[in-house]
């Protein structure tokens, strides 16, 4: 099954495609050591294609780390589980970086969280990544339900949603497209292999990373 765009904007087409959905739909992690290492263009890296950033942390800070992650991927829900809470605590949290995760989507499960956190990042960065949080730390729930919509939508409304603005959020044709532009230019610019994938100062990361290999990359980078 793969992701088209007349799928997911039509609240009908999209209603029935997450209801049938009940299994991981080509997700892939990206093993430890890929890429790792490798030097990309720092300007490219700070302008998406797509869709503007949300950040956290100091924007005016001399270490910008970037996440690309997919939701249903459980490497990225192990690494937001047990590295991203000691990263944000040391680093984000301090004002000693600029935090960014930006979607790589691989499926269409991956599609409705992510434009559900966009659709509240509309009010602010912190309610984008409420949002994703949730739904990294209930992605054994959902991603594996028989009926992933009504999963997907009960955890929605704990943040606010209705049923009214979680359909009306999987309609919004500029964050689909502003999603598959992301995804195109971290594949062909940033050699993009798989998720998990960070990129600090422009350097590749790749895989679930404990947080001392996160610590070892940033440190030296610190003013």
């Amino acid at each position: 099954m793969t992701i088209t765009r007349r799928k997911l904007l039509a609240n009908s087409a999209a209603t029935a495609l997450i209801a049938s959905t009940s299994t991981l739909i080509g997700a892939t992690s990206a093993f430890a050591g890929d890429g790792d290492g490798k030097k990309y263009d720092v300007k490219k890296l700070m302008a998406p294609d797509g869709l503007a950033d949300h950040f956290l942390g100091d924007e005016n800070s001399n270490v910008t780390v970037i996440e690309y992650a997919s939701s249903t991927c459980p490497a990225c829900a192990s690494f937001h589980a047990n590295t991203y809470p000691q990263l944000k605590e040391a680093y984000i949290d301090t004002n000693k970086i600029k935090f960014i995760l930006r979607p790589f989507v691989l499926n269409i499960l991956d599609a409705v969280v992510f434009m559900l956190a966009y659709k509240a990042g509309e009010s602010s960065s912190n309610n984008y990544y409420t949002i994703l949080d949730a739904y990294m730390k209930t992605q054994s729930q959902w991603a594996q339900s028989d009926k992933p919509r009504d999963a997907l939508l009960e955890i929605a409304k704990q943040y606010g949603f209705t049923k009214e603005s979680f359909d009306a959020a999987l309609t919004n044709k500029e964050v689909f497209e502003g999603m598959e532009r992301l995804r195109e230019q971290a594949s062909k610019e940033f050699d993009m292999h798989g998720t998990p994938s960070f990129y600090i100062n422009g350097t590749q990361l790749a895989g679930n990373q404990p947080f001392e290999a996160m610590a070892a990359a940033i440190d030296p980078l610190l003013s």
